[in-house]
């Protein structure tokens, strides 16, 4: 097994806890993102997975083998960084193989395997130029192919595509997505881009003060989040939050906030236990629907996006965004209906922030 195992990891500085108690299994070709805001841990963490950063406590385990106090060069593991940190004054070709020369392979080997890694990224017709007659996208691709070329058990990407404009970024998205399905290598991706983690990830470990938050799939973070923070972080625009109480009203449940009341239409019935109780209502833009059957609500601000529209909008007391398409047109200050999807909301303890539906 080609996997990575942390347990119990932690890291300080001068004492200063950063990362507390950090358990974490990735499987065997996963492509695990971790995911958060600056400062939250998680390039250290890479860092230490990498044997950049020495860990403060706990072991660190890849493919089956206790790697906790060994050196980088040991560890059979590749990594790419946000800065391309390629040789200026060397080809392409040299950078490539510039680590298989390092490892004293015989040059032959050496134009074999680079010559794979130019077709296998479609960079062959650049293997003879220098980094400076390069795209960033062309450069990018050049920095991932002296990761491949060394063929390791585990790939580490630190925010690899930051410095590229959106466009290529979108692109990049795609090539590593076919990259990783075409080499089935276990990868562990650090980015702050929720974009790049939903499309990217088959799991995705989010990390907020040097604690995992939730580790989960991308569908089950987005959807069914652990607790406000992720609920939060995860989505834009955010996730609409609203304080009050579930209760009946006859065959209807509303969402009372003290200030007005929003319907909410299909609440499951394993939610029955949650009714009459402080509560937080967690709903996504799409989660807001405008409907007959809805309480009134004054439309604030409308924000055609082409195939979407957000609508800003004023209901029981509060402000909330909801997403809906581009054919009706909204008009600041025109009434409207709006209720929320029971099914497919959250529900947070308003203390604690934990989920509980």
């Amino acid at each position: 097994m080609n996997g990575v195992e942390l347990r119990g990891v932690t890291k300080a500085y001068s004492g200063l806890a950063v990362m507390k108690d950090i358990n974490l299994e990735i499987e065997d070709g996963a492509f695990l993102v971790l995911l958060g805001p600056s400062g939250c841990g998680k390039s250290t963490l890479l860092n230490m997975i990498a044997g950049l950063e020495p860990v403060t406590g706990g072991e660190i385990h890849i493919a089956g083998r206790d790697m906790t106090k060994l050196e980088p060069d040991e560890r059979d593991i590749a990594m790419v960084f946000q800065s391309y940190a390629l040789y200026p004054t060397m080809s392409v070709r040299k950078n490539i193989g510039f680590g298989l020369k390092m490892r004293g392979m015989a040059r032959p080997d050496i134009e074999r395997r680079v010559s794979e890694i130019g077709e296998l990224l479609q960079i062959t017709p650049l293997l003879d130029r220098k980094p400076s007659q390069l795209s960033g996208g062309q450069q990018q691709r050049v920095a991932i192919g002296r990761a491949l070329v060394r063929d390791p058990v585990v790939f580490l990407f630190d925010e690899p595509l930051s410095n590229l404009d959106a466009k290529l970024r979108a692109d990049m998205r795609v090539e590593l997505k076919r990259l990783h399905e075409r080499l089935g290598r276990t990868i562990v991706y650090v980015t702050h881009d929720q974009i790049e983690a939903m499309t990217l990830a088959t799991r995705v470990v989010v990390l907020e003060q040097g604690r995992i938050q939730q580790n989960d799939t991308p569908e089950n973070v987005y959807r069914r989040p652990a607790n406000r923070f992720v609920a939060s972080f995860v989505g834009a625009p955010t996730m609409n939050f609203l304080d009050g109480k579930l209760v009946r009203d006859g065959d209807a449940v509303l969402f009372d906030t003290g200030a007005g009341c929003l319907p909410v239409a299909g609440l499951p019935d394993h939610a029955a236990h949650l009714l009459d109780r402080p509560v937080t209502l967690g709903a996504r833009p799409e989660h807001l629907v405008f409907d007959d059957a809805g309480c009134a609500a004054k439309v604030l601000l409308a924000e055609p996006t082409g195939p979407d529209q957000y609508v800003r909008v004023a209901v029981a007391g509060a402000e909330v965004t909801a997403r809906t398409g581009p054919e009706q047109v909204f008009r600041s200050g025109a009434s409207v209906s709006i209720l929320a999807d029971g099914a497919r909301i959250s529900v947070f303890d308003p203390d604690s922030g934990q989920a509980i539906l």
